[in-house]
């Protein structure tokens, strides 16, 4: 960047900047996040710190302001940890409470407050009021025994401290606390200023690193990376403890740090209160919270509102506003995916955001990049919450100096230089080119997926790295391979090599419809997949299938009809069926059984701690129910997970397709 360049740069932060203070402190608007504005004036006092001749007394940069472990090992849980559901906003606050109100027959007087800490569950075990064991949450029903490291935290008691006001059976019996295993932020920057010192890779974030610390085989890492515990529930009865705050004040009394900022509060407006006071000061704190915990304060009612999914329902954790950033938008590239879609992409100056460097994000297509007058070369807001895909918010429009570029779809696919097509009714291009090197990567990584043929340790490097070796042309070629031949590509040993030739061997042979998911044909996904197994029963008959054969499956209408009929008569997939064959890879002929469910339909929502919704699945079509993918009038029952989609539960509710929680499930799956 040359000096004018410099200078014109920092003279339109500086207006951006001066004009988003006067809206939002003197007129009481926002036209964007604290944490853009934050990133702005980051950017000009970078600017200003590389060209100081040009910094002015105006500038807003110038306002006054133990022994090493073989593995872990996996122990159940006496008592179930659960996750909870999240909330984002006062109308969700204010529809929980009407639903736990109506369960309980009256409205909870008092909720407890407090702040949700973003690190790794645990569960400490005492017994005679000494620390036995450490458990992490795990899948909630079974965790990993991270005893060794957590004896090396100081805010651990490895005796409970004694207070005449406890109940002597906290001393004397078997004693649980929760809590979360934090990294203070001071301690985090502390450790990656080691890091660098040693040129070492630095840690992405608090939360990870806590995260992956505790879990660490060597004790002696995990004391040196100053972690610490903070105590939020009890999972054992303990007389004269009646209330949440109760819990608190007990685990306070015999040694654990508590959440000091945390109180009971009463109805919706205090509730909301406290959420707002927080929502700035939060980041004053020394550790990181992205949200708040509100629990109903007393014990009964919240034993009684019980669990639906993993969660409780007399719980939830208001998560704040995704955490904005703003960057430049240096270009826009396109990926083709399996079925040829080309998606645009943005390359970004790489830029930290909610806890993780992002240099990537998705553009969806042509006519969302348009929509938001996104352009190459825009200084643009950029929004990413926890683990979710960034995403472009918009532009910054003002500070556009004339270079930007607007984006033009290209006319050829960037990979194999074929012509990119669009449908008059489609939104998105595709390269239509059978051949194209992305579209084979791509129908060989759905292939291996968990929800298709489920091949361990076969992800997208390991088939980019099969593809590079010219050990595979396509999916097929996944059974041919060798241990010797893997041995050949770089990031395999003698174990990595053994294991995914054994999973790869113990994969071929699976369930009908697993195999025609993993073909890949457009328009057919797990759903239609099941239906297509249960109706032809094998691959034969399915392989021969006819049109009005397809017509009469239930669920498939003319569009899958017309993708299934060109799929199966191409000669191209016709040999690579062969060919699947000549590898010994032969799916399991199935009919729909019949059972005591026959004649049900269930759709599923939201995570299960019995296991994959794919499992829980197949269960329920082995006692003879039809599973399927969306809630209609024919649907018996929807099975509610943990963070259920909420259009599932909108449809249900209005159909009035009675629910069924994992408890109620699990019963019925044992009748």
């Amino acid at each position: 960047m040359t000096h004018d360049q410099a200078a014109a740069r920092i003279a339109r932060l500086r207006d951006e900047i001066n004009e988003y203070r006067y809206k939002y402190h003197v007129l009481n608007e926002s036209i964007m996040s604290e944490a853009a504005a934050d990133s702005l004036k980051h950017e000009l006092s970078k600017l200003e710190e590389a060209y100081p001749d040009l910094i002015t007394a105006d500038s807003p940069t110038q306002r006054v302001a133990g022994a090493v472990l073989e593995r872990l090992t996996a122990v159940a849980h006496q008592v179930r940890m659960t996750s909870l559901n999240d909330v984002f906003d006062r109308d969700e606050v204010e529809a929980w409470i009407g639903r736990i109100s109506k369960l309980l027959g009256h409205t909870p007087k008092e909720f407890y407050a407090e702040m949700k800490f973003d690190g790794l569950a645990a569960t400490l075990i005492y017994e005679n009021g000494v620390f036995s064991r450490g458990l992490t949450r795990g899948d909630g029903l079974v965790g990993e025994d991270v005893t060794a490291g957590l004896r090396t935290m100081d805010t651990i008691p490895l005796r409970l401290r004694h207070h005449s006001g406890v109940a002597p059976s906290v001393y004397r019996d078997r004693f649980e606390v929760r809590g979360e295993v934090i990294i203070y932020k001071a301690d985090f920057e502390k450790l990656n200023q080691r890091q660098e010192e040693l040129g070492k890779p630095l840690f992405a974030n608090p939360r990870n690193t806590a995260a992956g610390s505790i879990r660490q085989l060597d004790p002696r890492l995990v004391a040196d990376r100053h972690l610490r515990f903070i105590a939020y529930e009890l999972a054992t009865e303990v007389d004269g403890v009646t209330r949440h705050q109760d819990k608190h004040e007990l685990a306070k009394s015999v040694g654990f740090v508590i959440d000091q900022h945390s109180r009971v509060v009463s109805g919706i407006d205090q509730i909301m209160d406290f959420i707002d006071e927080w929502q700035d000061k939060r980041h004053d704190l020394p550790f990181a919270t992205d949200g708040i915990v509100i629990n109903v304060n007393d014990d009964a009612d919240f034993e009684r509102l019980g669990i639906v999914g993993k969660a409780p329902r007399g719980a939830v954790a208001f998560k704040y506003p995704a955490e904005q950033t703003t960057t430049i938008l240096k270009d826009i590239m396109i990926s083709i995916g399996r079925t040829g879609a080309a998606t645009p992409f943005a390359v970004l100056e790489p830029v930290k955001v909610a806890g993780t460097t992002v240099g990537l994000a998705t553009l969806h297509n042509e006519s969302e990049i348009a929509r938001k007058d996104i352009r190459i070369g825009d200084t643009i807001i950029l929004q990413k919450a926890g683990d979710i895909i960034p995403e472009i918010v918009e532009p910054i429009v003002k500070l556009r100096d004339g270079s930007e570029k607007v984006f033009v779809m290209p006319k050829d696919c960037p990979v194999c230089g074929h012509k990119l097509a669009k449908r008059d009714d489609e939104a998105v291009w595709r390269c239509v080119n059978f051949d194209c090197p992305a579209l084979e990567r791509g129908r060989i990584v759905h292939f291996a997926s968990k929800g298709a043929y489920d091949i361990e340790g076969m992800g997208e490097q390991t088939v980019d790295a099969l593809l590079d070796a010219g050990l595979i042309t396509d999916a097929a070629d996944v059974f041919s391979l060798t241990v010797d031949q893997l041995l050949t590509v770089d990031r395999f040993a003698q174990k990595s090599a053994e294991n995914l030739y054994n999973s790869i061997q113990a994969r071929k042979s699976i369930t009908l419809d697993r195999y025609i998911y993993a073909l890949g044909i457009r328009h057919v996904g797990q759903q239609t997949a099941r239906d297509l197994a249960a109706f032809f029963g094998s691959l034969d008959h399915f392989r021969q299938a006819k049109p009005h054969e397809l017509d009469a499956v239930d669920g498939i209408g003319p569009v899958v009809s017309a993708s299934l009929t060109d799929w199966l008569s191409s000669d191209r997939h016709r040999n690579f069926l062969a060919k699947l064959d000549k590898a010994g890879v032969v799916p399991q002929a199935r009919k729909r059984p019949t059972g005591p469910l026959k004649g049900q339909s269930f759709v599923i929502t939201g995570a299960l701690s019995m296991g994959s919704r794919d499992m829980v699945g197949e269960r329920l079509e082995a006692l003879g129910a039809t599973i399927q993918e969306n809630v209609t009038k024919a649907t018996t029952f929807l099975v509610v997970g943990d963070d259920p989609g909420g259009s599932k539960l909108t449809k249900a509710e209005k159909l009035g397709t009675k629910q069924l929680d994992e408890e109620a499930l699990s019963r019925l799956l044992k009748a």
